[in-house]
């Protein structure tokens, strides 16, 4: 286990930190597999504290449709490059959201920074973290910065009426991460779409 740890801070740390000596995709994509099938024999559940503050995602894997009766498979992993920084951020939410009745989900918000060169997207929401480490989320909010000016900012997808449906929504209505891996410098998950992602803490800026 703690071999595994090692190879994907390694993994991390060639991008938050641009360490030189890091593990070869095949080896990072191997690991996170292993990883995945241990915590699914594991009893102990993260809780989405676990998850606040910002993380860097560093590395993921791709998709690709196969006529096999599972229909999807895992493609390629790679790393994502330097000059892309794309930073998920988790944060707690009001009291007023977190005392919806007969929730069986804790809540908080969602804020996905994605920086090339100029071009500054942020795109933001709402998010519910429900038993056996799947955290659902959605888009609402979108903010466009282009060398550091504002030249969008707004609802999207619905919006406020998005924003007062999505605790009442079905998850298979929605986007979701299955976390497989938390810890304090690092988190792993699955996506809807089947993809894994690999992600290092760092300072928000």
């Amino acid at each position: 286990m703690r071999e595994n740890q090692h190879i994907l801070q390694q993994a991390a740390k060639s991008v938050t930190t641009q360490l030189r000596d890091k593990p070869t995709p095949q080896l990072v994509v191997e690991t996170l597999l292993t990883c995945e099938k241990q915590a699914k024999k594991q009893s102990v559940t993260p809780q989405f504290q676990q998850l606040m503050g910002c993380w860097r995602l560093c590395f993921i894997t791709g998709t690709k449709k196969t006529r096999r009766r599972a229909g999807i498979v895992l493609g390629a992993g790679r790393y994502i490059p330097q000059w892309t920084k794309i930073k998920l951020t988790y944060s707690p939410v009001s009291t007023e959201i977190e005392s919806t009745p007969n929730q069986d989900f804790e809540t908080g918000k969602i804020q996905n920074s994605v920086e090339i060169g100029g071009l500054h997207l942020i795109l933001a929401g709402p998010v519910k973290f429900i038993k056996h480490k799947i955290l659902a989320f959605d888009f609402t909010q979108m903010t466009v910065k282009l060398f550091g000016q504002t030249i969008y900012q707004g609802k999207i997808r619905g919006g406020t009426e998005s924003e007062d449906s999505f605790y009442t929504q079905s998850i298979q209505k929605q986007a979701f991460f299955a976390y497989f891996i938390v810890e304090d410098d690092l988190i792993a998950a699955r996506g809807k779409g089947g993809g894994l992602a690999l992600w290092g803490k760092v300072e928000d800026e």
